[in-house]
C-alpha cells in the first residue's frame, strides 16, 4: 500500500494460458473502484496485448520464464506494468518489419497506446523489458 492507493503484484509463467489470470486479477482490482464496462474492457485488452508480447517475444525458442504484472490503483488512475526477464527489445525497431509495415508486436503496442492515457516501454533495471500503461479514471 502506497499513500492512498494500493498495489498488487502477480507473477505468472510466460505461457499464453496464464494470461487469463492477469485479466481476472484486473477484474478483481476493478471491484475496489468501480469502472465502466468500457474502461474495464479497454484495460483488459491492453493488459492482454502487453502480456502476449512478453509471452511471445521475451524468451527465445519457447524458453522458460515469467511475466510479472504490477497493478497500482490510485484515486485518479490505474497503472499497470508488465515486465519480463527476457532478451529485451528496441520498441522502435519492434514496431516495423523489413517492409516498413507495422508488425504483429507493433500492432499490440499501438492498441495499448490507443487505449491508455500514458504508455512507457523500456528495459527493466535488472534486465528484460517492461511496458507500463496508465488509465486515468474519471468519475465513472
Amino acid at each position: 500500500m502506497t499513500g492512498s492507493g494500493s498495489s498488487v503484484r502477480l507473477t505468472i509463467p510466460a505461457k499464453a494460458e496464464y494470461i487469463t489470470l492477469g485479466r481476472l486479477a484486473l477484474t478483481a482490482i476493478a471491484g475496489v473502484r468501480p469502472l465502466s464496462d468500457e474502461t474495464l474492457h479497454d484495460l483488459k485488452l491492453a493488459l492482454t496485448e502487453a502480456c502476449t508480447n512478453s509471452v511471445r517475444h521475451a524468451y527465445a525458442d519457447g524458453g522458460e520464464g515469467e511475466v510479472e504484472i504490477l497493478y497500482e490503483l490510485e484515486p485518479d488512475r490505474l497503472v499497470v506494468e508488465v515486465g519480463d526477464a527476457g532478451s529485451g527489445f528496441d520498441p522502435e525497431s519492434a514496431m516495423h518489419g523489413e517492409d516498413g509495415e507495422l508488425d504483429e508486436g507493433g500492432l499490440g503496442i499501438e492498441i495499448i497506446r490507443a487505449l491508455a492515457d500514458e504508455v512507457e516501454i523500456g528495459p527493466r533495471d535488472h534486465g528484460g523489458s517492461r511496458l507500463r500503461f496508465v488509465k486515468l479514471l474519471a468519475d465513472q
